[in-house]
């Protein structure tokens, strides 16, 4: 994959990895960049006159200077709002790495950044054997970690970047995404996350209804 292709991951679901992946294509952009974003699994879809389609897939194209074919973006879709294993095993359905990465393939030969976002956290289970993790790591692009400020998310971001780098995948950094409006000592939580994980946040979203 390009140099300046990333995955982005989190420290859980409902952590803002949309919103940061949205930012990112955007700001690619507006430097002149052909950009795409790709979510290739997701659960919690609605069905509409051209069948299953996700929020969160849809909201990447809309910020892409250069979206590609839905089935590239989002070639595993589910409706039911569960784990995207539990979903897939529910149909018979096996989530094939190597065909998300020829979805990948295909989407980076129209771009310059492509974005893709992980689906739940970094360990989210992807089929009885199978996690995010193994996602990444067929893809082999830079990971960024998205940390969802709240009450608790020290050890999930310390035990987060811990595993990403022990996977031998670049760790392209981390961004603060304020998901508990009125979380307590925010300045002091992020000062622990850049002295431990030893660097600054890329940056950090403030909260938003």
């Amino acid at each position: 994959m390009a140099e300046h292709h990333f995955f982005v991951t989190g420290t859980d679901t409902g952590v803002g990895k949309t919103l940061v992946c949205a930012e990112l294509l955007r700001s690619a952009g507006r430097q002149g960049l052909r950009c795409s974003g790709m979510k290739p699994v997701a659960s919690g879809a609605r069905r509409g006159p051209s069948g299953l389609r996700h929020d969160d897939a849809l909201t990447l194209c809309l910020a892409s200077s250069h979206p590609g074919n839905y089935d590239l973006v989002n070639p595993y879709c589910f409706e039911p709002p569960v784990s995207p294993h539990l979903a897939a095993s529910a149909l018979g359905v096996r989530i094939d790495l190597l065909h998300i990465a020829n979805c990948a393939r295909e989407l980076s030969r129209h771009c310059d950044w492509l974005v893709v976002e992980g689906v739940g956290g970094w360990r989210a289970p992807l089929s009885a054997t199978l996690s995010v993790s193994d996602l990444a790591l067929q893809l082999q692009m830079p990971v960024i970690m998205v940390v969802g400020l709240r009450l608790g998310c020290l050890s999930h971001a310390l035990l987060t970047v811990e595993s990403i780098r022990a996977s031998g995948l670049a760790f392209a950094g981390w961004i603060g995404s304020q998901i508990e409006p009125q979380m307590l000592l925010l300045e002091e939580n992020l000062a622990t996350l850049a002295a431990r994980i030893g660097q600054p946040a890329l940056a950090v979203l403030p909260w938003q209804p």
